[in-house]
């Protein structure tokens, strides 16, 4: 090798070290601002004299729209170019934060977390890409992994910030911060993110756009709503028949169309389909564990929220090390390999989780649960990722990963809306209302029985599909490798 391929070789490194900087960076930024808000929101509903409505919506509507969002974002960072979406949804994150810093009243700091929801949208759905682009396939696996360590540790890191912050010097300040955080995550990715090619000889799916918000956005709400008023609820199976009508429609004009939205060629590869079909079951088995046993764990076993909210921490930290090591474990092994070995892990801490709870359950054997679902979600999310942009050409790894992205952010909430459902089903409305109100002391042991049961069938239904997910991979690897041999 002579000097000066040794020489570019190092400062392609550099460069693709700096944009994975600035990616996670800014993935820091819009997680850490979702998950602080978790311990924020009743401050900021005291201060605003917000409904419980707006309080909710406040908090959800981060969630809805920019899982409404990403997959169109993906798109116009292919066409566009991902460094221009990057920087343009950064800036309208950073200014919406000011917005809602200065909100005088509740109607104001939604319409500014609407805001705020599009720009992360900008940001989460180039982030990947970007660092795909910048990394080779041997590298990819390894810049992955950090990546998907910083979302962990934001999950970490935003609760207990946001409590010091709120504690401290009130809810407006933790708003506040992040926007000279913004300008030096603005700056720094403005001096290092490289200018694509844009597509320019592809329109963009005006039709297929409206159905994708349309749909996703229907079924979402659906979904967020099933959770507290129940799957029998006309309004929920409303908008549910409302956007799977509209998703139905929406995969109809993409085989159609002559730029889709969505390339149906994406979902050509049987490794790539059970990537995307993996990233959907376990999405579903990753925050609802922790909303659930946050849950039981005031209603049944009297703990103040903080106390529950310690007890669950593991799962971030099981992460925050498990993923990196996933990167460099694909440089040996296949990732369907790893992604199944993540996945038969979350499964197996799932199911210990189902046969353990009771609400005299210790602090340790719960946090080698966590901890052991944390390992199986970080070990499944980085070589998942991986096998979806490593094949994917450069010109369609942003909507490849806005995919990824949106079913992620689906089945976080189909998983959690079905797990409160099995979980709360044989509970009376009034105990419902206790559980989800923090209104443990309410339960009588009747209902605390009933819950512990309901809580476990939750749980144990959770490591079903974390079965099934590496079953489908296992055997979607198989498949593979046998028309290799035949070929």
């Amino acid at each position: 090798m002579t000097t000066g391929s040794v020489g570019s070789e190092g400062a392609d490194d550099r460069a693709g070290w700096a944009v994975l900087a600035a990616a996670s960076a800014g993935a820091l930024l819009c997680f850490l601002n979702l998950s602080a808000l978790n311990v924020a929101l009743p401050a900021v509903a005291r201060s605003l004299h917000a409904s419980p409505t707006q309080a909710s919506w406040i908090l959800l509507s981060y969630m809805l729209v920019s899982t409404v969002c990403i997959l169109s974002f993906g798109r116009l960072a292919d066409l566009w170019g991902r460094r221009r979406l990057f920087l343009a949804g950064l800036c309208l994150f950073v200014a919406a934060c000011a917005a809602c810093a200065f909100a005088p009243d509740a109607g104001l700091m939604l319409a500014a977390r609407i805001c705020q929801a599009v720009g992360a949208a900008g940001v989460m759905a180039n982030a990947s890409a970007l660092v795909s682009d910048a990394f080779g396939r041997r590298r990819m696996g390894l810049a992955l992994g950090v990546l998907a360590m910083v979302a962990a540790l934001a999950q970490v890191v935003g609760p207990l910030a946001g409590g010091f912050v709120v504690s401290w010097w009130g809810w407006r300040v933790l708003f506040m911060l992040n926007v000279p955080l913004g300008l030096c995550v603005l700056a720094l990715s403005w001096k290092v993110l490289p200018v694509g090619a844009a597509v320019r000889s592809e329109r963009f799916d005006l039709a297929g756009a409206a159905l994708s918000f349309v749909g996703i956005g229907c079924v979402t709400y659906a979904l967020s709503m099933a959770g507290t008023r129940g799957w029998t609820s006309t309004p929920v199976w409303a908008f549910m028949f409302t956007g799977l009508g509209a998703i139905a429609l929406f995969c109809r004009v993409q085989v159609r169309a002559s730029s889709p939205l969505v390339d149906p060629s994406l979902f050509g590869d049987p490794a790539r389909r059970s990537a995307y079909a993996g990233i959907l079951l376990l999405s579903m088995a990753q925050a609802a564990p922790l909303v659930l046993v946050a849950l039981y764990l005031q209603a049944c076993a009297g703990l103040e929220p903080s106390q529950a909210g310690l007890r669950v921490a593991p799962v971030a930290f099981g992460m925050l090390m498990a993923a990196p090591v996933a990167g460099m474990l694909i440089r040996r092994f296949s990732p369907e390999a790893v992604c199944v070995g993540g996945m038969l892990l979350a499964a197996g801490a799932l199911a210990m989780l189902a046969t353990l709870l009771r609400p005299e359950i210790g602090a340790v054997p719960l946090s080698l649960c966590f901890w052991g679902l944390g390992l199986g979600i970080g070990s499944f999310v980085t070589p998942n990722n991986a096998s979806i942009l490593q094949t994917v050409t450069p010109q369609r790894r942003g909507i490849a990963n806005g995919v990824r992205s949106t079913l992620q952010n689906t089945g976080i909430m189909v998983g959690t809306a079905l797990a409160l459902s099995v979980a709360l089903a044989r509970l009376s409305p009034g105990s419902q209302r206790s559980v989800l109100g923090n209104a443990g002391a309410g339960l009588s042991g009747l209902d605390v029985a009933i819950f512990t049961r309901g809580t476990s069938a939750a749980l144990a239904l959770l490591a079903v599909l974390c079965l099934a997910g590496s079953a489908m991979i296992a055997s979607s690897r198989r498949r593979a490798m046998r028309l290799q041999s035949q070929g």
